[in-house]
């Protein structure tokens, strides 16, 4: 009886402590949320209307820090290229509806890999485009000369907001060396685009075989607990990292890739989510920096391992797509393993562990430069597809080049609508 006792009263201290520890760390997600909240004035809107709206997804214009004598954190441009060319703003005035909302995070030498995927998306999607890009400051001008020099029939179908950098001040230094520079940046999108109801986030290497529409029309496979959808992080549990090398809890059998990742971002900000670190459900703004503070010396894969843990806990709000939804060179480098690419094609593409820049992965790298090398309004079949073709019959010696196939297929299907749909005057 003694003994149970004693062990009694060392859950009940335990848990205490457990519970001081998590609020302790709630000021500082409670900052970071009033930072954007009442932090950032649009110099334009606070001109015309005397007060100071909350940054979100629509802020044009220079913005500036506010606060009595605080020095201003960030010096950028978020550019809305429908206020500044009056001319198609009517177009997407009509649509704005209907967008869908892209996001990107591009650091380092990721300028030229950024606009190639940006590229993909927009050939082939019928519906309008809101590209979210998140860059470091140099990279603002570079991002805006490059999409408004896109022809002018292109620039009709998307537009474009540029913002900074962004972690909370109080441990900005610990999410910026987390993993790459700048890659947790994703966890705080709900947090920043408050605006925005649902968002498909996607890393720089990510290349669009299909319209946007088709994985945002997942959003309406969605039951009603479920709040993001990601594809595993592998196939073939023998050869998968989490089960072999976590030191953390992750998803399912052999974890999630967070590469592409569909979000409803309104039930983010709503829900309260199960954890490890105390018996009170927290919010997303109060779950990150104790998530991190607690497992920054386990992870590896920076924020895609904190995705993993949090979806560990709330395994009911992970909706879980396909393969060939973000099909990597993992699904292949040594044999095929994604059954669904096999029956149907790939319909995103990957390249990460940096394929698309060396020889490694022949057959992904000429995926890459054949959409960086097409010129927008070229014919897509004599100018992308049968040089592509071509390029991959030279890569027949590697796994991948084996199973190239299957990145034409659904390729070939996007131009075959886009002719279709310009034929009948879309």
């Amino acid at each position: 009886m003694r003994c149970y006792l004693h062990a009694l009263l060392l859950c009940m201290v335990f848990a205490v402590f457990s519970v001081l520890y998590v609020f302790n760390q709630l000021p500082v997600a409670s900052s970071f949320e009033s930072q954007y909240e009442d932090g950032w004035t649009d110099r334009r809107t606070k001109k015309s209307s005397g007060r100071q709206p909350q940054f979100g997804a629509q802020g044009t214009g220079h913005i500036v820090r506010n606060g009595g004598g605080v020095p201003s954190l960030f010096a950028h441009q978020e550019h809305d290229r429908t206020r500044e060319k009056p001319a198609s703003a009517s177009v997407q005035e009509a649509t704005r509806d209907e967008r869908l909302h892209l996001a990107v995070v591009a650091c380092g030498p990721r300028l030229e890999e950024t606009l190639t995927m940006l590229k993909s998306a927009l050939l082939f999607s019928a519906k309008p485009l809101h590209f979210h890009i998140f860059a470091e400051d140099h990279l603002h001008g570079s991002f805006g000369e490059s999409l408004d020099l896109w022809p002018s029939v292109f620039q009709t179908r998307f537009n474009y907001t540029t913002y900074p950098i962004t972690f909370p001040s109080e441990n900005a230094k610990e999410w910026k060396k987390l993993f790459k520079p700048c890659a947790s940046q994703r966890l705080f999108l709900p947090l920043i685009l408050k605006d925005v109801d649902s968002l498909l986030y996607v890393d720089t290497d990510i290349l669009f075989l299909q319209p946007v529409e088709e994985i945002w029309s997942l959003l309406s496979l969605f039951n009603s607990t479920h709040l993001a959808a990601m594809a595993p992080e592998h196939e073939e549990p023998r050869i998968a990292w989490y089960n072999r090398f976590a030191r953390h809890p992750y998803y399912g059998k052999t974890g999630v890739n967070s590469g592409v990742m569909l979000m409803n971002m309104t039930r983010i900000r709503e829900k309260y989510f199960k954890n490890d670190m105390t018996s009170v459900p927290l919010k997303w703004v109060e779950l990150l920096m104790p998530l991190l503070q607690k497992y920054k010396l386990n992870i590896t894969w920076g924020d895609q391992d904190l995705l993993n843990i949090i979806f560990h806990h709330n395994p009911e709000s992970l909706y879980v797509f396909p393969c060939q939804w973000n099909y990597r060179p993992d699904h292949c480098i040594y044999g095929s393993n994604c059954l669904e690419a096999e029956q149907e094609g790939v319909f995103i593409l990957h390249g990460n562990r940096g394929v698309y820049h060396d020889d490694k992965q022949p057959a992904f790298r000429a995926v890459y430069e054949a959409i960086q090398k097409y010129t927008f309004g070229d014919n897509l079949v004599q100018s992308l597809l049968l040089p592509l073709e071509a390029k991959l019959q030279e890569t027949k010696h590697t796994y991948c080049g084996r199973a190239s196939h299957m990145f034409t297929k659904r390729l070939k299907r996007s131009i075959s609508i886009l002719q279709q749909e310009t034929i009948e005057g879309r």
